[in-house]
C-alpha cells in the first residue's frame, strides 16, 4: 500500500467520520475511523468505505481483513468473520499440539483457526475444509500462505483418505446457533455472513453431531477434537462426544465468553 495522502490525517475529516459512525451506532467509532482512514487509498474510496459502514456493512468486510490472534486474516464479503472468542479455541488446540502435527480445520470459514495455529506452533500439516465456495476461496488466501491445504466439501468428504486414523488435532468452529435464534443475532451477522456458517439446526448442535460421529475414524489414538460451543449447550456437547467414544472435557474463558469442549480418542 502506498504512502497515505495528508488528507486522511486531517483532524476535521476524522472528527466528521467519527460523528457519522457514532450516529450510526458504532460503539468503537474512534477506532473504526482510524482504521478506515489508514486503509483508504483515495478521498473517494474513504468516502465510499464510510458510507458502507454507516449502511451496516461489517468493518472487516470493508477493510478486507480481521485481527485474529495478532494476525491479519483476509476476510472477503459474505464470509464469516472470525470472532475474538474463537482465539480461545486456538489456544486450547495449541496447548495440545506439537510442531509437525496433522491438523484439520473443519468448517474453516476464512481459515483463521488453522492459520493462527500455524503461527503458534511453527510448521504443521494443515488441512482446512468448508462447504461454502466463497469461504473456501477466502481460506485459500490465508491457509496456503502458511503452507496448508484447502478443500471444498461437506465435512470429512473431501479429506484425503490417507488421513484416516492419523489426525492429531481436529478443530471445528461449526455453526451452533439454533435456527430460531438466527433472527436474534446482530444485523451485521444476519445480513452479511453466509447462513450456513451460523445455523446449527433446531438445537444448534446438528453439525457438531455429524463432526463427532466420524471423528474417531479420523483421529489418531490420543488425538483430540475441539469445538466451540455456548455455555448453555456445553452439557449436550459433552454428551455427544461421550456417545461417540470420545473422552470429553470442558474449558472456559470468562474474559472472552468462550467455551470449548475437547474430546480425546482413547490411546490404544
Amino acid at each position: 500500500m502506498g504512502k497515505q495522502i495528508n488528507f486522511y490525517t486531517d483532524d476535521e475529516v476524522e472528527k466528521c467520520i467519527i460523528t457519522r459512525l457514532r450516529t450510526a451506532g458504532c460503539v468503537f467509532a474512534e477506532d473504526e475511523a482510524q482504521l478506515l482512514i489508514s486503509e483508504a487509498r483515495t478521498p473517494d474510496s474513504l468516502a465510499l468505505m464510510v458510507d458502507r459502514r454507516v449502511a451496516g456493512f461489517p468493518l472487516e468486510h470493508i477493510i478486507g481483513w480481521a485481527d485474529f490472534c495478532g494476525i491479519r486474516i483476509a476476510v472477503e464479503p459474505g464470509v464469516f468473520i472470525p470472532r475474538r472468542r474463537t482465539e480461545f479455541l486456538v489456544h486450547q488446540a495449541a496447548a495440545l499440539a506439537m510442531p509437525g502435527a496433522i491438523v484439520v480445520d473443519m468448517c474453516c470459514g476464512t481459515g483463521a483457526v488453522g492459520t493462527a495455529l500455524t503461527a503458534c506452533l511453527g510448521w504443521i500439516e494443515l488441512y482446512a475444509i468448508d462447504i461454502d465456495l466463497a469461504s473456501v476461496q477466502c481460506a485459500r488466501r490465508n491457509v496456503t500462505s502458511v503452507g496448508g491445504n484447502v478443500y471444498e466439501g461437506d465435512l470429512y468428504q473431501p479429506l484425503p483418505t490417507k488421513l484416516r486414523g492419523c489426525v492429531d488435532i481436529l478443530v471445528a468452529n461449526a455453526p451452533y446457533v439454533p435456527t430460531e435464534a438466527i433472527k436474534l443475532l446482530p444485523q451485521e451477522a444476519r445480513k452479511h455472513e453466509v447462513r450456513v456458517a451460523l445455523d446449527g439446526g433446531t438445537d444448534g448442535l446438528d453439525v457438531q453431531r455429524r463432526v463427532a460421529s466420524e471423528a474417531p475414524l479420523w483421529l489418531a489414538p490420543g488425538g483430540h477434537l475441539l469445538v466451540e460451543t455456548s455455555e448453555q449447550q456445553t452439557k449436550q456437547t459433552v454428551e455427544i462426544f461421550a456417545r461417540n467414544g470420545l473422552t470429553p472435557q470442558v474449558a472456559n474463558c470468562d474474559e472472552l465468553d468462550a467455551n470449548v469442549v475437547i474430546g480425546t480418542r482413547p490411546a490404544l
